[in-house]
């Protein structure tokens, strides 16, 4: 089965997406519904989130989408992000995003929910589209803040930040070429994973290898450096398809770990790549 599409979940988000859906302030009151909010907090059960549920004075719209994906950021967060896709197809549906619309959301807040979803590694299409961020596109700092996004996504243990968007490499791969690519004008020659990324430990100065009396962030480094490289033949074991970083014979405890890894592995990469960048 195709994972369904999903969006980011972050404070950031939770505070625009709660503003695309606000009519507080406006006398003709826009469209989503409070019962078309609802319907999609059920099909992406977060209901137990939303504060119209608990019997108490009823709330507004920016309060229910703020209230419903706080809760998903803390208890589910795969919930709250396929709900962030749900809302924005939405809003757009509804004309949300299209200024002559009764129920556009306004043009401040559409650029400030673009700017948001950017800096988590999504694009936010001027007609409402929401799709990841394609990083064949980008380069240097625009890729350094896409692959920052990927990483956080990553330790959260999302299994769509494991495979970067519009690439057949891994986050940890993409992150490797990058470092390389920066440091020496490409992004290394076609080569196996190992090497790749021994490469860029070596071009960050960062241990893949430790002996006796080494320093111990050395030892953190090259365990880290082990890790990954397991990481990646768990991956390749037996092939990925359906969106999946792993096959199916990764139980979803390993393939969390093996995911949150790959976070840590790249995330070492570009601190060192920031505080080294020639």
């Amino acid at each position: 089965m195709n994972t369904p599409p999903i969006g980011p979940l972050s404070d950031a988000i939770i505070t625009v997406m709660a503003r695309l859906v606000d009519d507080g302030q406006d006398e003709v009151k826009r469209q989503p519904t409070h019962y078309e909010l609802e319907a999609e907090f059920r099909r992406s059960r977060v209901l137990d989130g939303d504060p119209n549920q608990g019997g108490g004075r009823p709330v507004g719209k920016a309060k229910r989408v703020r209230g419903v994906l706080s809760w998903a950021l803390e208890h589910d967060p795969r919930r709250g992000e396929r709900l962030v896709y749900l809302l924005a197809a939405m809003i757009r549906a509804k004309g949300g995003f299209r200024p002559t619309s009764p129920n556009f959301v306004g043009q401040e807040a559409v650029r400030d929910a673009r700017d948001v979803f950017r800096e988590e590694g999504y694009d936010l299409g001027s007609d409402g589209s929401l799709v990841p961020v394609v990083l064949d596109s980008l380069f240097g700092s625009a890729l350094t803040s896409a692959l920052r996004a990927y990483v956080r996504r990553a330790k959260r243990g999302a299994n769509d930040a494991a495979l970067v968007t519009g690439t057949g490499k891994d986050l940890v791969e993409a992150t490797a070429k990058h470092v390389l690519t920066v440091r020496f004008g490409d992004g290394g020659h076609q080569t196996n994973f190992r090497t790749l990324l021994g490469q860029a430990f070596i071009a960050v100065d960062l241990a893949f290898t430790w002996a006796e009396g080494d320093p111990a962030h050395q030892r953190v480094e090259a365990a880290l450096f082990e890790l990954d490289c397991a990481v990646n033949m768990l991956r390749n074991k037996e092939g990925v398809g359906h969106g999946r970083p792993f096959p199916t014979t990764v139980t979803e405890a390993q393939s969390r770990a093996a995911i949150e890894s790959m976070g840590l592995v790249a995330e070492l990469l570009l601190n060192a790549l920031e505080k080294n960048p020639e």
